[in-house]
């Protein structure tokens, strides 16, 4: 393979990395390292939810819905993403938390990639215990 070049599947390279298939964490040869953007492939399980709100967020963020039924609760508002290619777009310093209400694929895009960013550890003992 081209060195400048990348081909995967997101379902099989997602779960390699919690979902993330682009972003600082990935090794700097890798063509997937980026400073300036992060992007997942996002898999749920109905009810699967993020219990903890994301609080003092310093990035932009797009979540676009794929397939199901997922909603986004952002302060003073709830946004319910149910057709294919819904999406939802929050910036600097608006928390946020989800729910899958169905079994849902979203991808969702953030920039810039800051490190420092991860899962709570109960969060990340429910999604993989």
């Amino acid at each position: 393979m081209n060195d400048r070049v990348y081909v995967g599947n997101a379902g099989k390279d997602a779960a390699l990395d919690r979902g993330w298939l682009l972003g600082h964490f990935k090794n700097a040869d890798d063509l997937r390292h980026s400073e300036a953007v992060e992007i997942k492939w996002g898999v749920h399980p109905r009810g699967d939810e993020r219990t903890q709100w994301v609080r003092g967020e310093e990035r932009t963020a797009l979540l676009v819905l794929i397939s199901g039924r997922f909603r986004v609760e952002l302060p003073g508002r709830s946004v319910l993403l149910e057709q294919q290619g819904d999406y939802v777009v929050w910036g600097r310093g608006v928390d946020h938390s989800w729910l899958a209400e169905e079994e849902s694929v979203v991808l969702t895009v953030r920039w810039p990639s800051v490190p420092g960013y991860a899962v709570a550890q109960e969060d990340r003992a429910r999604l993989h215990g």
